[in-house]
């Protein structure tokens, strides 16, 4: 069943193997070691959510008050780090439908996780931590909100670049790439944590060869970047569009 992927391979397991084949003491602990880290690689939004969205944005409320460094690239959506408060109440709201959440109370529901994110976005004043968040400028274009939510939060993110600890950078949709593609969202944490939010659940990536990937296409993509007055020129851009429309 292990071998055709019917079922997780455990610590015991790996102990047994190890026992049978009477493998090396230093193969036997780095077994162990990458099975702990595969098992914890994975979460599925069903799991994620089992307790609510307040309790999954609790999860990784530790992650942000300890880290120094913090890097997003983002092709889609605004990181929720950036979001108004409105924005981010749409976006959760969709979360709910979306991932199935169980819950008796929807609006109680919402209210209680946007109340969450918005006080861990107070971390961002932080001073012994930084933060970097990487946009397609195509994200500035996309409006599954009304107008009016998405004109509010373009004026924010133009406000939110005046933090002293904050970049944002934008690479323009018209930038020569050179073979840089868009990449999926991905945020690394300082420089031992890599996660991945997928359609169907949480990806979480430690192994240092794996991380040491995602930060070499971060700064491929952070090359192609617009940032200070062109990438202050791109969002009254998207702004006049929204006028016009």
């Amino acid at each position: 069943m292990i071998e055709k992927g019917q079922r997780p391979i455990s610590a015991q397991h790996i102990e047994t193997w190890c026992t049978i084949c009477a493998a090396p003491e230093s193969q036997r602990t780095r077994l162990i070691a990458e099975q702990a880290a595969v098992a914890g690689m994975w979460i599925p939004y069903e799991d994620l959510n089992r307790g609510g969205l307040e309790a999954a944005q609790k999860s990784v409320r530790q992650l942000y008050e300890e880290l120094t460094m913090e890097r997003s690239y983002q092709p889609k959506v605004i990181p929720g780090m950036l979001q108004t408060e409105a924005y981010t109440r749409a976006a959760l709201t969709g979360v709910l439908v979306e991932q199935a959440v169980v819950t008796d109370d929807p609006e109680a529901e919402v209210a209680a996780a946007v109340a969450e994110r918005m006080d861990r976005q107070r971390l961002l004043g932080r001073p012994d931590a930084r933060w970097f968040y990487l946009l397609e400028e195509t994200l500035l274009w996309y409006r599954p909100y009304s107008r009016a939510l998405h004109i509010e939060q373009l004026h924010h993110l133009l406000a939110i670049r005046r933090r002293p600890n904050v970049l944002v950078g934008i690479i323009p949709a018209a930038a020569d790439r050179r073979t840089v593609h868009p990449e999926e969202a991905f945020d690394i944490t300082d420089h031992h944590l890599v996660t991945v939010e997928l359609v169907s659940g949480y990806l979480s990536v430690t192994r240092p060869e794996e991380v040491a990937l995602y930060t070499a296409t971060w700064k491929r993509l952070w090359a192609l970047a617009e940032v200070g007055s062109a990438a202050t020129d791109m969002l009254h851009a998207a702004l006049t569009r929204l006028d016009e429309t």
